[in-house]
């Protein structure tokens, strides 16, 4: 937010009125591959941990499965992409949009 106008820059994931204006924007937080493969590798172990909280009745998987997916990312963007998560701002459409890259990765829609 620019404090001297009270608008949002175009960088500021505020400003965005639809998840289909996000998304790009989300993509554009994960030009390096590091932090794409990161997010991949803690996605995908999110959803282990998920298949793991279903097989064994136990809820604690879910928690382990959150902090895997957070970890990674985090690392992604602090270690390679040099930026703050989204997921400070725009927690939702940072979540979807997680799962959006995820989905286009295995379609070969975004790179690894």
């Amino acid at each position: 937010m620019n404090t001297t106008t009270g608008t949002a820059s175009a960088a500021d994931p505020r400003r965005f009125k639809s998840f289909a204006e996000f998304y790009p924007f989300y993509l554009s937080e994960h030009a390096d591959r590091s932090c794409r493969r990161l997010h991949f590798a803690g996605s995908t172990l999110s959803l282990v941990c998920v298949a793991a909280a279903v097989a064994t009745l136990n809820a604690w998987w879910l928690l382990a499965g959150l902090l895997a997916g957070y970890a990674f990312a985090w690392v992604g963007h602090f270690g390679f992409e040099k930026n703050k998560p989204a997921s400070f701002k725009r927690p939702l459409y940072s979540f979807m949009g997680d799962w959006a890259m995820y989905r286009d990765i295995w379609r070969g829609k975004v790179s690894l």
